[in-house]
């Protein structure tokens, strides 16, 4: 399984490496719950690539998280503003 390679108009951002290192996650362990290389992983979390439909209900089905929680189409505020209300 490949990722999908990355769209300059239409990006997709994702929570991916502040969930995994919420949960101590390594990217070797998270990959091998979604079956993907380490690498996969850190090119995900970068925005290098982004991942296919079945790649992202698996990295969502691992965190217990609905798909809205770990992408979206616009940038993610800091957690801490979005559960507490802070702001920086």
């Amino acid at each position: 399984m490949s990722p999908v390679k990355r769209g300059e108009s239409l990006p997709i951002y994702n929570r991916i490496g502040v969930l995994r290192a919420e949960r101590r996650m390594s990217r070797a362990e998270l990959a091998a719950r979604i079956e993907v290389n380490p690498q996969t992983v850190g090119a995900l979390e970068r925005g290098d690539h982004y991942p296919s439909l079945d790649l992202a209900m698996r990295i969502c089905d691992v965190f217990g998280l609905p798909v809205e929680a770990v992408f979206s189409r616009t940038q993610f505020a800091p957690l801490s503003t979005e559960l507490y209300g802070r702001t920086t």
